[in-house]
């Protein structure tokens, strides 16, 4: 992590983070795709964690990128995080310098299996607060974006969340932890009561599109629990510029360290904490 301070007029600098996060998402799309097919290295993490050499080139593309353009500013990205990601996030979010948050390759899994749906995640924090945000999906050609304040884009065009107003009419995303053979807390039930209430549950396996599902109204609701802030930080703040709602598992302020997030239209989201708690009751 690198460590420094941001100057100038904050309008100004949040329209520049957001450029070079576009362009350097958008770059690093295409190291993606240079592998996306082909023979890659792949590596275990964890159980059913992994990493690919394609992980690493984009991240490393994007570090570079980053610390030529902002080399006062700090970088969490997940590659390079390890196990203090918890202390570099703590340190980023008390630090007076922007924090870029970075998941090269969301949807890992997805990628080493050849299954298309992954994508590039970029968010810009300062002390804890996303202004600017970007997830690109090199295999579609999709950009979601969004700055504080003045809304969500798709292409270069204004989304907005969808208008179900009820689970009964709703469409729900999520995903399962990690450390799901590990871990007693495995949504799992949570998962089958979601999809005795809505029309359906899916679960694909990139929470970064995931997010921007509900921001662009392709699905009403998200819900997963144990995701990192380079997971999130892009995507929460599209689907809030989108007109969407965001918050932990309770109800309360989403931060980008909480236990689990839930994002929705905003309209079904009382249903969706109650149904949440329903279950850890």
């Amino acid at each position: 992590m690198t460590a420094g301070k941001s100057g100038g007029d904050l309008t100004t600098d949040v329209s520049a983070w957001l450029d070079s996060a576009r362009t350097i998402a958008a770059d690093a799309g295409k190291i993606l795709m240079n592998w996306y097919g082909g023979p890659c290295r792949t590596e275990r993490k964890g159980v059913v964690d992994l990493v690919t050499e394609a992980d690493r080139a984009a991240e490393s593309h994007i570090l570079g990128a980053i610390r030529e353009r902002f080399p006062e500013h700090s970088v969490l990205a997940e590659e390079s995080a390890g196990t203090e990601w918890r202390v570099l996030a703590d340190e980023g979010i008390r630090a007076e310098a922007p924090l870029w948050l970075i998941d090269p390759l969301d949807g890992t899994t997805n990628f080493a299996h050849g299954f298309p749906w992954f994508c590039v995640s970029i968010g810009v924090a300062v002390k804890g607060e996303v202004l600017a945000g970007v997830v690109h999906d090199p295999l579609r050609g999709e950009t979601f974006e969004a700055a504080k304040g003045i809304g969500a884009r798709f292409n270069g065009a204004r989304v907005s969340v969808s208008s179900a107003r009820s689970l009964d009419e709703s469409l729900l995303v999520t995903g399962f932890a990690y450390d799901i053979r590990t871990n007693p807390e495995t949504n799992l039930d949570t998962f089958a009561r979601f999809a005795l209430r809505c029309q359906g549950v899916r679960r694909t396996g990139s929470a970064a599109l995931d997010l921007c599902a509900v921001a662009a109204g392709r699905a009403d609701g998200f819900w997963e629990l144990r995701l990192k802030p380079w997971d999130t930080a892009a995507g929460w703040l599209i689907v809030q510029e989108a007109g969407g709602r965001v918050t932990d598992g309770r109800g309360d302020s989403f931060h980008l360290t909480a236990p689990v997030i839930v994002a929705s239209n905003g309209r079904i989201h009382g249903e969706m904490i109650e149904t949440l708690r329903t279950v850890k009751g």
